[in-house]
């Protein structure tokens, strides 16, 4: 007599069947479809490059800065290190960029650029109190009308913006942190616990700067069942000629990855990583002990519950360590990139962020 399990155990075995007989004309169909005339471009919104300083880059985007409705308080993103702010003007309609500006925010963005051999000394210290800060102040001398600006960080360049807040705290409005990491004692991120046993000299004397094409691969490795599944998964949607630029574009960020500065990489994983300073009001750029008390304006901490590079643990606990009275921690549903490109950001998330930047 078979059994449910038997029957069960049957129909697993006559879909693999079936999969495995449609594998190589979906493989034919994918090889047709990725020849074809595919529009994948990024980045996207119009913006012009108004201040450079090495390899950094300040960029001021076009939108509706020139209309009444334009919030007075300019925004300046700061991204991470590894990869690229690309990811924030994905596509059209998708873009997290181009949605603030419809929003009515004047946005400038640091693109950070790609180091080289030349950079491999440059230290935390100078990209929070150097480049950071020299584009703070062209921004603020740009603008007489205004002092401060509003401060919004994504992933490392969240932790740097919260640096950067503690040690200028009158130069920052209004502090908003996206999907960033700030506590680092925690067992939930494999990239945290692979970091607490690296060798940092031996790791600076074999390569210099990080490699971002090694920085890719501990990213992949972390979750890497996802990684094969997003492949096969992708064989499924060949036919639907969006999906697919959306699944090139999504491609063209993760592997455009700069290296990154050697010094800045080491004191990364040694100060945060492996002695998890900052949350300890321990960690010293430029002389100067980054104490997160002195964070005192508003400040907006967005996560996302399922983010895996920045888990709910090494996130939330900022909301409760600066010294603001006037704090909204917000955790979303999703993971570390849907925060930018999923398809309840530019419905819920990005609305979100700019009404409580506009009511402050």
């Amino acid at each position: 007599m078979r059994t449910d399990k038997d029957m069960s155990y049957e129909k697993i075995i006559k879909s693999i069947a079936q999969d495995l007989k449609e594998f190589p004309e979906k493989i034919l169909q994918a090889g047709q479809v990725l020849t074809s005339d595919l529009d994948y471009r990024v980045a996207t919104t119009p913006a012009e490059v108004v201040y450079r300083e090495d390899k950094m880059r300040l960029l001021h985007y076009e939108g509706r800065r020139e209309k009444e409705d334009v919030h007075a308080t300019p925004v300046l993103i700061v991204y991470a290190l590894i990869n690229r702010h690309i990811m924030l003007d994905l596509e059209p309609g998708r873009s997290f960029i181009e949605n603030l500006l419809n929003e009515g925010v004047d946005v400038y963005l640091i693109d950070w650029g790609y180091p080289t051999g030349a950079d491999r000394f440059l230290n935390l210290d100078d990209y929070v109190n150097g480049y950071l800060d020299n584009a703070v102040e062209w921004i603020l001398a740009q603008t007489p009308s205004i002092e401060k600006i509003n401060l919004m960080g994504v992933c490392m360049g969240g932790t740097f913006s919260v640096m950067y807040t503690a040690l200028h705290p009158e130069k920052v409005q209004n502090l908003v942190t996206l999907a960033t990491p700030t506590r680092f004692d925690i067992d939930d991120a494999g990239l945290f616990l692979w970091a607490r046993g690296f060798n940092l000299d031996q790791l600076g004397e074999g390569m210099g700067n990080l490699p971002g094409d090694l920085a890719n691969i501990l990213y992949l490795l972390v979750v890497p069942v996802a990684t094969v599944n997003k492949y096969v998964q992708f064989l499924d949607m060949v036919e639907d000629p969006k999906q697919v630029s959306t699944f090139l574009r999504m491609e063209k960020w993760i592997f455009d990855s700069p290296d990154m500065a050697g010094e800045a990489f080491r004191e990364w994983i040694r100060d945060l990583l492996q002695q998890n300073l900052l949350i300890q009001n321990r960690l010293v750029l430029g002389g100067q002990r980054v104490d997160l008390h002195n964070i005192t304006c508003p400040l907006l901490n967005v996560f996302g519950k399922n983010d895996y590079l920045a888990p709910p643990a090494s996130a939330k606990p900022l909301s409760k360590a600066v010294g603001s009275k006037d704090v909204t921690t917000l955790g979303v549903d999703t993971g570390h990139v849907g925060i930018f490109v999923g398809s309840t950001s530019y419905k819920t998330i990005i609305p979100k962020i700019v009404g409580w930047i506009k009511e402050r």
